[in-house]
């Protein structure tokens, strides 16, 4: 017989709840979420007034006020107040501005140090920006390693990413649109010519996937807007054979890809764009005027 569902009057068990909020679609906030949103006795967020905003546009009522701020400015402060309301058997979510919180926001300090008292620590899955741009982008899907936000000065940035160079994973951070530019150039230059992708407006009306290489950036448009989740492929395996080593090779794959997008109704400059990030040393304008000799 299956347990019975608490009635959304009854409180939560004691303990901190992490629970994932929409990274752009409102309507990916799962039941569960919601329900913990609604009895949990404080809700802990990165913004208050967002989160205020927030709760009234999805039409969140709590019977109980209680919205605290955890940022990385206060994180450290809060938490014996955070610990102190566990301890005397309170819930309290944790809520970031959007998406999984801890990943790249505040509350890892708050999670360890709850594990290491023995609170209990439950998450709330969801929404997670790394995940959405990994397994939409059609990048390698694993291993690989999320960066989080790269170090703001150059030489941190560069020394991070060169940590990372040689682990054959793929690599996924944040990265703001007015530094983007100068981001994938010094990925170029530290990782060489590898794949990439700019992820953007995720779950949005204006979602966005824009494929290139780090060899070739000219080739691709930087100045985006929104936010940016940016997926770096893995290192090329060594002795690999290149699909452009010969001429048949390079047909072949050209005459795969025309095929596979006239089923999905894609246009040809499309198909070349495909092509050419699956053939080293290939421009896309080098693929397009081929496509003319692909039946």
């Amino acid at each position: 017989m299956n347990q019975a569902e608490p009635t959304p009057s009854a409180p939560l068990a004691p303990g901190l709840y992490l629970v994932a909020t929409p990274i752009g679609n409102d309507a990916d906030l799962s039941p569960r979420a919601r329900d913990v949103l609604t009895r949990a006795d404080a809700i802990l967020a990165e913004d208050t007034r967002r989160a205020g905003l927030f709760f009234k546009r999805l039409l969140i009522e709590r019977a109980r006020p209680g919205f605290f701020s955890l940022h990385e400015h206060n994180e450290t402060g809060r938490i014996p107040q955070v610990l102190d309301m566990l301890v005397q058997g309170q819930s309290v979510a944790l809520i970031s501005d959007a998406g999984t919180p801890v990943l790249a926001d505040p509350g890892y300090r708050l999670v360890r140090t709850c594990r290491e008292a023995g609170l209990r620590v439950t998450s709330v899955p969801g929404p997670s920006a790394p995940a959405v741009a990994l397994s939409a982008c059609g990048l390698p899907p694993a291993p690989y390693t999320f960066l989080g936000f790269l170090p703001r000065q150059k030489g941190q940035a560069k020394k991070l990413l060169s940590r990372h160079a040689a682990t054959g994973a793929t690599l996924i951070f944040f990265e703001r649109k007015d530094r983007l530019t100068a981001t994938l150039s010094l990925a170029a230059e530290v990782l060489g010519d590898r794949e990439f992708a700019l992820c953007r407006e995720l779950t949005k009306v204006y979602e966005e996937f824009i494929l290139g290489r780090l060899g070739r950036l000219s080739e691709v448009k930087l100045e985006v807007l929104g936010e940016v989740t940016v997926v770096i492929g893995p290192e090329p395996v060594a002795g690999a054979p290149a699909l452009a080593d010969a001429e048949a090779d390079l047909e072949k794959v050209l005459a795969a890809v025309m095929a596979e997008e006239k089923a999905r109704g894609g246009k040809p400059r499309e198909v070349a764009r495909r092509v050419a990030l699956r053939v080293p040393g290939m421009s896309v304008k080098d693929v397009y005027e081929r496509l003319g000799h692909i039946s």
